[in-house]
């Protein structure tokens, strides 16, 4: 038999220790290599479902911006309209409204002219207004028995 020296003991288990080490790394780097074919399939999936959903929401864009420029076209036409509206109210007050004024002021003085002619109707005086908490200043207070 031989004897075994240290030096050789000491090969022997840095030898172990290397087949240890080297057997963790090797079950490491299969994990590895699952892991990334798994993440590269999973990226390939949602490749393939990304680009029909990027369509959609294209399509969904551009419809919106048709409904956005039909608002704008409905929103210009409304404003014109109310210009004009604006501008016939302002054309019809102008043209009836002096005349107007003075037909209803002609038919207020000539109901004022008969009501006056008539002798046993009196003539209403005008109401007062009142308002309450408020005090009579003291020039006024001196005419209010007449």
């Amino acid at each position: 038999m031989r004897t075994v020296s240290g030096g050789e003991v000491a090969g022997i288990l840095v030898a172990v220790f290397w087949a240890i080490l080297v057997s963790f790394l090797a079950v490491a780097l299969v994990r590895l290599a699952q892991t990334l074919r798994a993440t590269t399939k999973l990226v390939a999936d949602v490749t393939d479902q990304a680009v029909p959903l990027l369509a959609d929401a294209s399509a969904a864009v551009r419809s919106a911006q048709t409904q956005i420029d039909r608002v704008d076209a409905i929103a210009s036409d409304v404003q014109e309209v109310t210009s004009n509206a604006s501008a016939l109210s302002s054309t019809v007050a102008s043209t009836f409204g002096g005349p107007l004024v003075k037909v209803a002021a002609f038919g207020y003085g000539v109901r004022r002219a008969l009501a006056g002619r008539k002798a046993d109707v009196p003539v209403k005086e005008p109401r007062r207004t009142v308002i309450v908490g408020r005090t009579v200043p003291a020039a006024r207070r001196k005419n209010r028995g007449k």
